[in-house]
């Protein structure tokens, strides 16, 4: 595999050492931004570094996107104006993504929330996880090791809904071999963003 120019420039400034558990993680994160055709030893990351205030910055924001640039400054005791500049700068090194608001998915009438493994032939899976991501119905999408090639969320209005889903557009997909779904029953927990 090999990592985008935006992450390669990342990598090289930021050096916070991160358990291997997390590291692996790291790998699935973004299907667009890792090409899968290149071999593992080529994406051997290295060791990640984020100062003490970064760290700072990034945990209080995980927690409240919304906090004023004063009130951040406050908390973590450098100016407005210091907090303001290390965000930007987080942004731009493609430390911080985006910023984004957490829906709760009852509230706006999405009754249905399932994980999908899809195993797809080797030689459509590009094509295959594009397709995908680009599909409203998909919030994440990941290629895993093991014996799914893809794991998938998906949220739904109702059961008709999914099923359409799954006649209209996996069953449909030329490549795909298998598809397991499992639906969610209970949350108990759901996190958005890296904890550090």
């Amino acid at each position: 595999m090999r990592i985008t120019g935006a992450y390669r420039k990342f990598f090289r400034r930021v050096t916070f050492k991160i358990s291997r558990d997390i590291l692996t993680r790291l790998l699935i994160i973004e299907v667009s931004t890792i090409q899968s055709k290149d071999t593992f030893a080529e994406n051997m990351m290295p060791s990640l570094t984020l100062n003490e205030t970064d760290q700072k910055i990034i945990e209080i924001l995980l927690e409240n996107a919304r906090i004023s640039y004063t009130d951040l400054a406050k908390q973590i005791g450098i100016s407005r104006v210091a907090v303001q500049s290390r965000i930007q700068s987080l942004v731009d090194e493609g430390v911080i993504e985006r910023f984004t608001a957490v829906v709760n998915p009852i509230k706006v009438g999405i009754q249905v929330s399932a994980f999908f493994n899809v195993d797809v032939e080797p030689k459509y899976l590009d094509k295959i996880a594009e397709k995908l991501a680009l599909h409203p119905a998909v919030t994440s999408l990941y290629h895993m090791t093991g014996p799914s090639t893809l794991h998938m969320h998906g949220v739904f209005k109702n059961m008709k809904e999914m099923e359409e889903f799954l006649l209209e557009t996996l069953y449909s997909m030329k490549g795909i071999m298998r598809v397991d779904t499992q639906m969610l029953l209970k949350r108990y927990k759901s996190r958005m963003g890296l904890k550090l």
